[in-house]
């Protein structure tokens, strides 16, 4: 019972001292494709920044730690693939990529930005002067949700194309208001018409 009460604690001095565990970006940081590409989570089993997408390059998070990159998390997925000469930057106002026409935010705080952090968790976050969350990744999942991330009444994952195409796909997957986890056609009225519809189309291609 003794050795059981020590494992449990050294279990959770080990489990805070890994939250603990952070490698802050500073506000003015940048990446780019080629060079100094990605942040790295503490353990370097996480990473945010760039990866290949079809001729070029896109910006989100992925799970670096193995051979080949699974992508968790990703940014302005609609837009075409970035070329080399990209620059994603970290300002006070959050995460850009900026174009000839824009600033191009994909991710706005909602206060100015000291610093950023990308965690074993696989989130990446901004933290003001006062160390308080001012955007994180978590909040805006895409087609992935990871261990301790939650999907809120209203919010849905939108699935990607393929596994090499993460732009958005056919189907989205809703958190509904009554408590279901509701699987819909991307684009259609959250209805049980729809559903039905769906349904039914799914049993003929498996026919």
């Amino acid at each position: 019972m003794a050795c059981m009460a020590c494992l449990l604690l050294a279990l959770a001095f080990v489990g805070a001292e890994a939250q603990q565990m952070q490698s802050n970006i500073s506000r003015g940081s940048s990446l780019t494709p080629t060079t100094n590409s990605t942040w790295l989570s503490p353990s370097g089993l996480y990473a945010f920044g760039f990866y290949r997408q079809g001729n070029g390059h896109a910006a989100g998070i992925f799970l670096a730690g193995i051979p080949e990159e699974t992508v968790v998390w990703t940014a302005n997925r609609d837009d075409p693939p970035v070329s080399n000469s990209a620059t994603l930057l970290f300002t006070g106002d959050g995460l850009a990529l900026p174009t000839a026409e824009s600033q191009n935010y994909f991710a706005k705080s909602s206060g100015s930005a000291s610093y950023a952090s990308m965690l074993d968790s696989g989130n990446f976050v901004l933290y003001n002067s006062g160390r308080e969350i001012v955007w994180q990744s978590f909040d805006h999942p895409t087609d992935t949700l990871l261990p301790g991330q939650r999907l809120l009444s209203g919010d849905e994952l939108l699935s990607a194309k393929s596994e090499a195409d993460h732009s958005t796909g056919i189907f989205r997957l809703k958190m509904q208001n009554d408590g279901n986890l509701v699987q819909y056609p991307v684009d259609s009225l959250d209805t049980r018409h729809m559903l039905i519809m769906h349904l039914q189309l799914l049993a003929r291609e498996r026919t």
